[in-house]
């Protein structure tokens, strides 16, 4: 029977830096011997893909944060039944650029009340959950400067006033603190490299024994 792969999110603010190191753990995981599927939330399917279009473009944000956070859930239901949990069931290690976290963040700070957001992820997710959360921490202004550096133009939830954005990295840092167990928090103010090496760090301290033993 194959043993159920592990799953790693990585989560923060914007300009955080989450994609690129999600790109470059799923390298190194390669490196080591592993086969990992890289995904992102909103999206990894096409049809979260449409919906991750319109949040994004601000097409939902008219009907409240209640209705965002149901369409990242509607989202989030058909990636984990379509890609995360087949990917986990065959083994596969899964790296994911956002996921819950990122919703009670965001939608949380928005004044989506705790109760509704856990049962939206009780329907999108069931009992599964992320085995190791790397949650990136930098100040909301720095996130933001370098957001705008990276885009072209800044999408529905860049464009919030820098005190939703405070919020937010509030949120995520409580997030860290009360669920130890599972988040690592990561200091994002440091340099591309010192980060990546923070992330392995991570992954090794928690998964060391299963990744050496499987080739690196």
């Amino acid at each position: 029977m194959t043993a159920r792969g592990r799953f790693i999110t990585l989560e923060g603010g914007e300009g955080a830096g989450k994609s690129t190191h999600a790109r470059a753990l799923a390298a190194w995981l390669r490196a080591m011997g592993r086969d990992p599927v890289l995904t992102r939330e909103p999206g990894g399917t096409p049809h979260a893909e449409a919906l991750r279009a319109m949040l994004l473009d601000g097409l939902v944000a008219p009907f409240g944060a209640e209705a965002e956070a149901t369409v990242f859930a509607i989202a989030r239901s058909d990636h984990m039944a379509r890609i995360i949990r087949p990917a986990l069931s065959e083994g596969r290690w899964v790296v994911c650029d956002r996921f819950i976290d990122s919703t009670r963040a965001y939608q949380g700070a928005a004044g989506v009340a705790d109760e509704t957001l856990l049962a939206l992820e009780r329907i999108a997710i069931g009992a599964d959950r992320p085995d190791l959360t790397l949650v990136f921490d930098l100040p909301a202004a720095e996130g933001l400067a370098r957001a705008a550096r990276r885009n072209e133009g800044a999408d529905r939830f860049e464009q919030d006033v820098l005190a939703v954005h405070e919020a937010r990295r509030a949120a995520f840092l409580a997030i860290a603190r009360s669920e130890p167990d599972r988040c690592v928090l990561i200091d994002a103010t440091l340099p591309v490299a010192a980060v990546s090496g923070a992330v392995e760090a991570a992954v090794l301290a928690r998964f060391g024994a299963e990744i050496e033993g499987r080739g690196g």
